[in-house]
């Protein structure tokens, strides 16, 4: 994986993907990893306790993958999530 990416960006990116609600498509959209390199991402950056943990409770959440998520879902983020700082989205208008 040959991303540039900065220490911020990889801690957002992590907490994004143990986010419940935010679906894989979204981190795609924001940092242009696909599904299959943020779980590279998760398995180099954490513990291996830690990342067996998260793809566990991952495997299958339909809030993840935005192919089984509900239609009714359109937006990456709560509505009452504060903005973050470095986030893309937040700052687009």
């Amino acid at each position: 994986m040959q991303h540039n990416l900065s220490p911020e960006q990889i801690d957002r990116i992590i907490e994004m993907a143990w986010e419940d609600r935010t679906p894989f498509e979204a981190i795609e959209f924001q940092f242009g990893l696909m599904e299959k390199e943020v779980i590279e991402l998760m398995r180099t950056e954490m513990k291996a306790s830690s990342f067996q943990m998260w793809r566990k409770r991952m495997k299958g959440r339909k809030t993840k993958h935005g192919s089984i998520r509900s239609n009714s879902v359109d937006r990456f983020k709560c509505t009452r999530q504060r903005t973050i700082s470095l986030n893309k989205i937040s700052k687009r208008k």
